[in-house]
């Protein structure tokens, strides 16, 4: 069948169609869906730990524990969260008395003196060795380097830790006093309280008035030693006071730096303190042990021109916890330091707007 071309009409639309065509597509078009990014979050800032793959209860896929997948609404909030979290983890107080097993711990400004972390800090505890920082501070004092000293057979009768001295020789103070504070030679203590003070319990009460003098108070000394006595006791306060002082003499503070040392009769002397090689900033210490005082510490710790004393007493993890509480230190020694910057901006610009 022909139709005449007279019957054909082209095809007529209203003016607005084309316009409902865009409106249309724009109603019913959808982005291509985003690939999902994932992100690794710290579980600690300390220590990174080794992820795990989990079982999403949403999709039921596997996905790696600690991280998270972008592109819901709850990312960010979940971001900073666990960012949040990550922070806090460990360096608030209550954090890290639950990381250290030390039953009496501070961390003073060396400085100032001020605290800046405490647990139990005035619980009287035998001190152990510690307390050979008052011995060897008074052997420095009471004798000269080259002086001779005897050896008792009381002083070389004495348990380790000792460097075994002979009861038939005689030792220079110079030796002898290393060997106090890096070696923590017992023998060597009592030979010294010896020659100074012509008995060990003379030269202890020698020892209780100088850590009076330093505002000590609650320390009682009963040997040269630290080994376990009757009535003798001291605090984590009273041993990083008398550190704090001890370290202000430039002759204690450069013997108990040192790493190794030599003596005169040919003994190598190596420090107690491993935290001269193990943390950063240290600048020296005294280690000690017994069954009674169980693990102990006082040293001292700079970095960034700022310093830090910390005392240990009654811990079975030194130095993990002493790693903590160094750390923690100088944590909160920033903070402080920014807190002070903060606020002395704060006082100048109300002084210029004024």
């Amino acid at each position: 069948m022909i139709i005449p071309t007279s019957f054909i009409r082209p095809m007529s639309y209203p003016r607005w169609s084309f316009l409902s065509l865009l409106l249309c597509l724009a109603v019913t078009w959808r982005p291509a869906p985003v690939m999902a990014a994932r992100i690794p979050l710290l579980r600690d800032t300390a220590k990174q730990q080794v992820f795990r793959p989990q079982v999403s209860k949403r999709t039921g896929q596997r996905t790696a524990a600690g991280w998270i997948t972008l592109g819901s609404p709850r990312s960010i909030s979940l971001v900073k969260q666990r960012v949040r979290s990550s922070r806090g983890r460990g360096s608030s107080v209550a954090g890290v008395e639950r990381r250290i097993s030390s039953r009496s711990v501070i961390i003073i400004d060396a400085k100032s003196g001020e605290t800046i972390f405490a647990k139990a800090p005035d619980q009287p505890r035998q001190p152990a060795s510690t307390i050979k920082v008052l011995t060897g501070m008074i052997a420095m004092k009471s004798l000269k380097d080259s002086e001779p000293v005897a050896v008792s057979r009381h002083a070389s009768g004495m348990p380790r830790s000792k460097i075994y001295l002979d009861p038939r020789k005689q030792y220079k103070a110079d030796d002898l006093i290393n060997a106090v504070l890096l070696a923590s030679a017992n023998d060597a203590s009592v030979a010294l309280a010896e020659k100074i003070a012509g008995s060990e319990p003379d030269f202890a009460e020698m020892m209780t008035l100088r850590a009076r003098l330093w505002g000590a108070k609650n320390t009682v000394c009963r040997t040269a030693t630290g080994l376990t006595a009757r009535g003798q006791h001291s605090t984590a306060r009273d041993l990083a006071t008398i550190f704090r002082r001890a370290m202000q003499d430039k002759e204690f503070a450069s013997r108990v730096r040192q790493v190794k040392v030599r003596t005169t009769f040919g003994k190598v002397l190596r420090n107690h303190n491993k935290a001269l090689w193990r943390l950063e900033g240290a600048e020296g210490g005294k280690t000690g042990y017994t069954a009674a005082a169980r693990q102990t510490y006082v040293g001292q710790f700079t970095r960034d021109g700022e310093s830090i004393i910390v005392a240990i007493m009654g811990s079975e993890t030194m130095w993990n916890d002493l790693r903590t509480l160094v750390e923690y230190g100088f944590q909160k020694k920033r903070q402080i330091r920014l807190a002070r910057l903060e606020k002395g901006a704060k006082r100048q610009e109300v002084a210029r707007v004024n």
